[in-house]
Formats: C-alpha cells, structure tokens, sequence
C-alpha cells in the first residue's frame, strides 16, 4: 500500500513536530516535507508533490490563505489542503475554503479527526470541522444574503432543496438517507446534480455556500 504524503506547515516548530509524530504513526500516512510559512510552502509542495497538505491560516511572510491560492493556480497535480484553524478564525477557514482548500479542522481536535480528515480529503471527499459549523454560522448568519435565497433555490427541484438543507447542516450520506428513507448512492447522485447546478466544486463550499445566501 502506498502511503498518503503529507506536507505539514506551521509558523510554531512545536506544533509541527508533534503532528510529524502523530502523523508518522500511521501505516498509510508519511510527512515528506515541513514549512514554516505559505511562502516556504509553495517550494516545499513544488518539490515533494504531496498528496495533503496541513496547511494553517495564520503565519508569517505569506498567511494559509494566499498560499493556498498560490498552490492551487500553479501547476498540478495539485494537492488536496486542509486548513488548521482556531475558533475566531472561522471566516478565514472560509476564504481558504473559496480559495480552493478541501476543508478544515480546529487546531484542538481530537488526533483521530486529524488522522481522519487527511484520509478523507485524499479519498476525494471534503471535511469541516463539526464544532466550527455553529461559529460558520455566526459568522456569515447576521450578514446580508449575497443573493435573494428563491432565486438560488429555483435553480433546484424540490427533492434537491431537501438534500440541500440538510447538506447544508453539515450532515453526512449515510445521515441524510436514513432521514430521507432513500439509499446514500440517491443522496450522492443528489449532492452531485446540486454543487453542478450550483457551480460548487464540494460539500464544504455548499456549507459556506448556504451561509453566505442565508440557506443555512
């Protein structure tokens, strides 16, 4: 089994060396580059070609934001980056989020969630973190939707409207088929149909998505 390559990038040497530690522990999981800021970032990502990247938001010389939009518009393949983010961060995890990150995790989740998330960006999929979801909301729910919020969801039938509401909850397949009482391949070919309606690239962009037009 080929193990998922992971850069890991962090202004706090401490902090890196401890998810090196817990990343290394894993089979399937090898960290083949470091970085102490999004500029050293772009070099060691050009030079490793990882699979995931750890990447957190606030550092100096260059911030996770902007490096992960360097990242993404340079030449592939490109890797999956998942931001690292504290509670009053949250409107920086979705700027990321708009630039192209996979997702994001606080800087205080459990290791399996980590260790999970790295997994889960590198199958294809998108993670946010459960806990950050209620501050997302704080954080764009007291704004003026960008969009009248009819006009988005004429663009869906009824059926995806449901699915959408309940995607929008953070709610996973396997939890929107069992309150749907239809099969998770249903519900996957419905997230599928919504984010192309949508122009959304994943699950986590809906999230902010639905934040942002006053969906959530």
């Amino acid at each position: 089994m080929t193990a998922i390559r992971v850069v890991l990038v962090d202004d706090q040497p401490l902090f890196r060396s401890g998810l090196r530690m817990l990343v290394d522990s894993q089979p399937d999981l090898e960290v083949v580059g470091e970085a102490g800021d999004g500029a050293e970032a772009q070099t060691v990502v050009a030079d490793t070609r990882p699979d995931v990247v750890l990447m957190d938001v606030r550092m100096p010389v260059l911030d996770g934001i902007e490096a992960t939009e360097r990242i993404l518009a340079g030449p592939g393949p490109h890797p999956r980056i998942v931001v690292l983010t504290t509670f009053d961060l949250d409107e920086g995890a979705a700027r990321a989020i708009r630039s192209g990150a996979s997702g994001f995790v606080l800087k205080d989740a459990e290791p399996e969630f980590l260790l999970a998330a790295i997994r889960t960006v590198h199958a294809g999929n998108a993670v946010i973190a459960p806990a950050a979801t209620a501050h997302l909301l704080e954080q764009f729910g007291g704004r003026a939707p960008k969009a009248d919020a009819a006009t988005v969801l004429a663009e869906l039938s009824t059926r995806e409207r449901e699915i959408f509401a309940l995607a929008a909850r953070g709610l996973s397949n396997s939890e929107i088929a069992a309150s749907e009482f239809v099969s998770e391949a249903t519900v996957k070919t419905h997230i599928s149909r919504i984010l192309a309606k949508l122009g959304l690239r994943d699950r986590v962009q809906l999230v902010v998505f639905a934040f942002e037009h006053g969906l959530a």
